[in-house]
């Protein structure tokens, strides 16, 4: 029998194609754990955006309606965006505060987290491993927990109502992660291009500076705007540290916004304040999402 008699009795036979040849080729099967994979990234995603939704919409709507239950706002409003920026909340200048603290904060952070992690990923010496381990440890203590101390050291050197008094303890806070996720990233470089570099003449610094901190610019973008979410999202220190309007923060000028008489909560420009401070991280992440995914994961693929 020849080739071409089998490739005529299979034709003949009249047998049902398969089920994955029915799909088509290099199309696999659906199943109910893919579909269920599906619902339950769409249940995240809806669990996880809901409240900045229901802030939005309720942003978005009058102080006569603010406790609508409408999936909309009806009628639409800007009433309280208006409210916000009047000049009575100082909120324009909260959040310039907030840029300047978080910025700070976020260049220092890199500064110091950068040679840190440099040092402790591609130099050898005793307890680095230790070292490492109590970096990470500082920031696992509660900001609450150093509330009191700080204040008290604050008030004896004349730092209550000042930026340093925000940006220093923020810091503390900071710098284990810049140096936590840095450190990660600089272990998975290859130790030959900085030799190679020192063979051709460049020194540690020069290596360090043209060879290795360009291969690390995934890892140091990342950890930036990781580091300046952090902080500007900070409130326990800046509501402790501060009682001057002129220098607070835009997290802690929202919970002091008043209403129009002393017992009423002004939800709607507490709404809009949330809705204004939260949009720019928003953008931003989105902007620059895959640069932050390549700089979380970059460290494990080489």
């Amino acid at each position: 029998m020849t080739i071409s008699d089998l490739r005529n009795a299979t034709a003949s036979s009249g047998a049902a194609p398969d089920a994955g040849t029915a799909a088509g080729p290099g199309k696999p099967k659906r199943t109910w754990r893919s579909y269920s994979v599906y619902a339950g990234l769409a249940l995240i995603f809806v669990y996880c955006l809901a409240p900045f939704y229901w802030m939005l919409v309720s942003s978005l709507r009058r102080t006569a309606d603010i406790f609508d239950n409408t999936l909309l706002p009806a009628p639409f409003s800007l009433e309280n965006y208006a409210k916000v920026f009047d000049g009575s909340t100082m909120f324009g200048q909260a959040l310039l505060n907030s840029l300047i603290v978080a910025g700070t904060t976020t260049v220092f952070a890199l500064l110091l987290g950068v040679f840190a992690a440099y040092a402790i990923s591609r130099l050898n010496f005793r307890f680095k491993s230790l070292i490492l381990g109590v970096i990470i440890a500082t920031s696992m203590f509660p900001g609450i927990s150093v509330v009191v101390p700080l204040l008290r050291l604050f008030t004896d050197i004349g730092w209550i109502n000042t930026y340093q008094a925000m940006i220093v303890p923020s810091l503390s806070f900071a710098i284990p992660l810049a140096v936590w996720n840095l450190t990660t990233f600089m272990k998975a470089l290859p130790f030959d291009l900085e030799e190679a570099a020192m063979i051709d003449g460049c020194t540690k610094w020069q290596a360090f500076r043209k060879v290795l901190l360009p291969l690390a610019a995934p890892g140091v973008f990342t950890t930036a705007i990781l580091t300046f979410i952090h902080s500007w999202n900070e409130f326990i220190i800046a509501l402790s540290m501060i009682n001057d309007p002129k220098i607070q923060t835009a997290t802690v000028a929202i919970s002091k916004f008043t209403g129009a008489t002393e017992f009423q909560a002004p939800f709607g420009e507490q709404m809009a304040a949330g809705v204004i401070v939260t949009v720019p991280l928003v953008i931003m992440v989105l902007i620059f999402q895959r640069r932050i995914v390549e700089g979380l994961t970059a460290g494990t693929g080489k």
